[in-house]
């Protein structure tokens, strides 16, 4: 993409230069040559040069943006957009692994995402790594990272898509591929629960298995995000927090004030020990 803007930035540098060369020029030429000389910049600088030299950008620019949406990659990952946070499911060779709200890929490998949107346009954009890319109902579009350094590079929905869309972020960390493979793997497995856990009780009782899913349970909600691995995530609620029990614990009872407009209601019923069983279960999921 860098490579692409300089080029472009260039190729128009050098169009309007000449352009503005040509006018000072047909501005100070003498009267008796004027008109033909004006005829002559009108035809070859106003219109065969910036037709021949704006016509091969394109058709550049369009070979180097086939490059970035290719049909295949080393790793092929979902997203599905949705108001204000993000499903994401990992393809592997033993079945999908979903998890929500943060990406990780490998480094040196290309990440081939698939993106939907399930409500309005959204737009996948992590900035550092690449271009956006609209994520729209009713269709898939593709777009492949290849991450060259470490670190958590962050993401955004770039495509303004309602009250809380400043706050639809998701953190993109670059890993080691072994590392990487390791944390895959981790995360393909179900939670350890004890059904007997209070916390995991609170959350039976309380019908938050009917919009969230913890694998190796009875919740199985397709509504909200998955939380199989809630507190292996670095951020809470879309990229916007910390992980931390204090941030969990109002996110719970205080989620209007947190992030307006969502779905998910705030639970402020919820309190005293029944609260810290609740968080202590559900930081436990990692």
């Amino acid at each position: 993409m860098e490579h692409l803007f300089w080029v472009l930035l260039i190729g128009a540098a050098v169009i309007w230069c000449i352009v503005i060369g040509a006018a000072v020029y047909a501005q100070k030429a003498s009267v008796p040559d004027r008109e033909q000389q004006a005829r002559h910049f009108i035809v070859w600088g106003g219109a065969v040069f910036p037709t021949v030299v704006v016509g091969a950008l394109l058709v550049w620019g369009l070979v180097i943006l086939k490059d970035i949406t290719p049909n295949e990659g080393d790793r092929t990952i979902h997203v599905d957009g949705e108001r204000w946070w993000w499903r994401v499911v990992y393809d592997t060779e033993d079945g999908p692994v979903p998890t929500a709200n943060e990406i990780r890929i490998p480094l040196g490998e290309t990440a081939l995402f698939k993106l939907t949107a399930d409500d309005v346009i959204h737009s996948f954009w992590v900035p550092s790594l690449g271009g956006k890319m609209d994520m729209i109902p009713g269709r898939e579009t593709q777009l492949a990272l290849t991450p060259q350094k470490l670190g958590n590079w962050g993401g955004l929905c770039a495509e303004y898509c309602g009250g809380a869309h400043a706050l639809m972020r998701f953190d993109t960390v670059v890993m080691e591929p072994a590392e990487f493979d390791a944390w895959l793997a981790a995360q393909a497995q179900p939670a350890t629960v004890d059904p007997e856990d209070e916390g995991y009780q609170v959350f039976t009782e309380e019908g938050c298995g009917s919009c969230h899913t913890i694998r190796g349970t009875d919740s199985i909600g397709p509504v909200g995000p998955d939380l199989t691995h809630f507190a292996s995530r670095e951020r809470l609620g879309a990229g916007i927090y910390k992980m931390t029990p204090e941030n969990v614990s109002d996110w719970i009872t205080d989620l209007d004030t947190m992030k307006p407009d969502i779905d998910m209601p705030s639970y402020p019923h919820i309190n005293g020990a029944r609260l810290e069983a609740l968080v202590s279960f559900l930081m436990s999921l990692e």
